[in-house]
């Protein structure tokens, strides 16, 4: 079994800052999008899709959320993704939010990118992944920004 070596701090927000990269990279790509808003994509229960983040994006996401003045994530009876502000439907990570996020299934928005315009941004994410020593894949948003907060 390999031992887990830990990172430095700078070692770890050098490794967020690739992940801001890929976002900015998917955001200077010349891909149709036609997204409102509605915050359809944010309600898990009513779609029945829950994104999927790599260690290095719930890291990130939990930065944001820290720094947004909170601790913890709340549990959502109605199935919204906890990001989702209730008062104003808005992100409240909004520049933080993860890949699956900014790639996502909304039909209303154009449906999902598909995956040859956007493998090697995933392949980078996964590569942070294997350098932050994740051995466990992507996980479910809320797990995995959950444990991220612990951190």
């Amino acid at each position: 079994m390999r031992k887990r070596q830990l990172l430095s701090v700078q070692e770890e927000t050098a490794l967020l800052r690739e992940v801001e990269t890929v976002y900015e990279e998917l955001a200077n790509r010349p891909i149709e999008r036609f997204c409102r808003a509605r915050t359809d994509c944010c309600r898990f229960k009513l779609t029945g899709e829950i994104p999927y983040v790599t260690r290095g994006e719930a890291l990130l996401a939990a930065r944001a959320w820290r720094a947004s003045g909170r601790k913890a994530l709340e549990q959502t009876p109605d199935g919204r993704c906890p990001f989702l502000n209730p008062s104003d439907q808005r992100c409240r990570i909004y520049s933080a939010r993860p890949f699956a996020c900014r790639t996502h299934f909304c039909a209303a928005a154009g449906g999902p990118y598909r995956r040859s315009e956007v493998l090697d941004l995933i392949r980078h994410l996964e590569d942070i992944d294997r350098r932050l020593d994740n051995q466990c894949g992507p996980r479910p948003l809320v797990a995995a920004v959950t444990e991220a907060l612990r951190k």
